[in-house]
């Protein structure tokens, strides 16, 4: 210890203190503080029992020694509790760092701590998350990608431990759903280093057998420790990689190993997995009798419905008395009939007359009339035989052969010669 001259307050002696020289409260608080802040940052592990976060900025924590009744105060920022993996709360493990501060105006100490690690659970549960997010980043937990179950599946494929309880709840729920169903088990360790490679070992034979419809993964409850198999990645991306659907079943309804994502179903318990893997087989008949009475009562409204439409279709006069409107329309018929042949007799009558006037017409006006009146019809003899008519006598030489025809024959002629006619414009008109 130090006097006056070497730092101490006024009022303190240089020696130790005695009866006669104490030091004062304010010497004893500051050689304290002194002492303690040369200790330097230390690691201390504990167990949260308090946490409150102040808006001073100043969170307050108490550390409690499980194995004693030993507690000690920390303080921190806000965001050293932020930075934390895994939510702080009372009752979880920590090791934290910090260095020890005393208050000389409460004559307090406390830990002002700089970092805080989750141990024990805590640093499990961090390094699932961690996971958790891994393989959901790369799609194994996709809900698409989940396959249906079969609805009643030849052979049930179990992997479970031997002789538990998840295997006598498996089997006691599925054969009183269904007496005839088969399960196939495939033993494995459940917890335990052992654990993961015999459970994807147990998986992939039950995979291959093409007689297994559908796989239940199952295990009874227990801590985080114990169900940490089932969150490991390689039995996830086994049971992710698997053609037959799986159903997950670990643990109770709290328990979400990362399995239970990557499955196709996810059951509360194996007593649940049962239940959805194995139909009710009374379920199943009171359904069908239910959808068998469904069905006939509707087929008889159906029928019922169509008979009453198809009376009503066959009251109709039209299918009643389907000959009424050809009897009433006999008469109308009839007389169109008669009309319509009226009006052809005397369309051929008039169309005859014009027929007869039109012969007439060209009686009178033929070749043949002309003739029987003192006319002839000269031709020209040609050498190529068409014996064109004459018009003129320009178109006769002396000696030119004709022909000229009368009424009744023909006579051979030749031109002995030609006499021009004048015609007088006054007698022309």
């Amino acid at each position: 210890m130090t006097g006056p001259a070497n730092g101490a307050p006024s009022g303190a002696s240089a020696g130790p203190p005695t009866a006669e020289h104490p030091w004062p409260v304010r010497v004893v608080s500051m050689k304290v503080a002194q002492w303690i802040d040369r200790l330097g940052e230390v690691w201390v592990e504990g167990q949260i029992t308090q946490l409150n976060r102040r808006g001073g900025g100043t969170a307050f924590l108490t550390l409690r020694d499980p194995s004693a009744n030993v507690s000690l105060q920390v303080t921190c920022l806000p965001a050293v509790l932020d930075r934390s993996e895994v939510p702080l709360q009372e009752g979880t493990q920590v090791i934290v760092r910090g260095k020890f501060t005393y208050w000389a105006g409460r004559g307090s100490l406390s830990l002002r701590i700089t970092e805080i690690r989750a141990v024990g659970i805590g640093e499990l549960l961090a390094r699932i998350k961690r996971l958790r997010q891994l393989l959901h980043a790369e799609g194994l937990f996709e809900p698409r990608l989940k396959r249906p179950l079969p609805f009643l599946p030849r052979t049930v494929g179990l992997v479970t431990a031997r002789a538990s309880a998840a295997e006598r709840d498996v089997r006691s729920i599925a054969e009183g759903r269904w007496p005839d169903v088969r399960i196939r088990a495939e033993y494995a360790t459940v917890q335990g280093p052992t654990a993961v490679p015999q459970l994807i070992t147990a998986l992939r034979a039950l995979d291959a057998d093409p007689e297994v419809d559908v796989i239940i993964l199952a295990r009874g409850g227990g801590s985080v420790e114990d169900l940490l198999p089932f969150s490991d990645e390689a039995l996830c991306r086994a049971v992710h990689a698997a053609r037959t659907p799986i159903v997950s079943a670990i643990g109770h309804e709290p328990d979400n190993p990362l399995c239970d994502h990557a499955a196709d179903m996810r059951a509360a318990t194996p007593t649940d997995a049962a239940k959805r893997v194995v139909p009710d087989v009374l379920a199943e008949r009171e359904r069908i009798a239910e959808l068998r009475a469904r069905a006939a009562t509707a087929l008889r409204g159906w029928v019922a419905r169509e008979s009453h439409a198809l009376e009503a279709l066959r009251s109709r006069p039209v299918f009643a008395h389907p000959m009424r409107i050809v009897d009433d329309r006999a008469d109308d018929v009839a007389r169109l009939l008669r009309d319509a042949r009226r009006d052809v007799r005397r369309t051929v009558e008039r169309e005859s007359d014009g027929v007869r006037h039109l012969a007439a017409r060209l009686t009178s006006l033929g070749p043949a009339a002309t003739m029987a009146r003192g006319y002839a019809v000269v031709q020209k003899v040609t050498p190529d035989g068409e014996n064109p008519v004459v018009r003129s006598i320009e178109e006769l030489a002396p000696g030119s052969q004709l022909r000229v025809r009368l009424p009744d024959g023909a006579a051979a002629a030749a031109v002995m010669g030609v006499t021009r006619i004048t015609v007088r414009t006054e007698e022309a008109s």
